[in-house]
């Protein structure tokens, strides 16, 4: 029983991005569940920074989950909701310089959505590709990943509105 409590404890402190899950808040964070690194928070608890920042980008839209996180030392708070028309988005806001900003928009398309050249990009890259879920991830620099998923598989396309690349490793915005 001892030496299980001790590999426990010392697995816990040997994960570092569980002491960055949550950004610096209240003592309510502690009953909140935690996924991935990202830590699900109410909505009442969201700075109001942050939803507006959401709100500013896309008028209309309706908050309705958040998550937050830190990385690299910076914080971020993803939240889902609905446009005004009712379409299902995410943002992926993260704070700079104590200001909140929307660093990506994300949203579920269907892979024939997709345009073209990242189309035949993904097939290049797996010809026998069968996409399971596709997600649309625009930059706030207006470049665009796709992320195709076929199963637990993950492919990112990085499109500039010209030319599709496959990517090699994970883009980080």
């Amino acid at each position: 029983m001892a030496i299980a409590l001790a590999l426990l404890t010392a697995t816990a402190c040997a994960r570092p991005e569980a002491n960055e899950a949550a950004p610096q808040g209240n003592a309510a964070e502690s009953n909140r569940v935690q996924t991935s690194g990202k830590v699900e928070v109410p909505l009442a608890e969201v700075p109001a920074e942050v939803l507006a920042a959401a709100q500013a980008a896309r008028p209309g839209f309706v908050p309705a989950e958040a998550e937050a996180e830190t990385r690299e030392g910076r914080r971020y708070f993803d939240i889902e909701g609905r446009t005004a028309e009712g379409a299902e988005i995410e943002f992926d806001i993260m704070e700079e310089n104590g200001v909140w900003r929307v660093v990506e928009t994300q949203r579920d398309i269907d892979f024939a959505a997709a345009p073209p050249p990242v189309q035949a990009a993904a097939r290049g890259a797996d010809p026998a590709l069968a996409p399971t879920r596709v997600i649309e991830s625009v930059q706030a620099d207006g470049l665009v990943i796709y992320e195709v998923y076929q199963g637990e598989r993950k492919l990112e396309v990085r499109w500039n509105g010209r030319v599709a690349d496959v990517l090699t490793r994970e883009w980080a915005h």
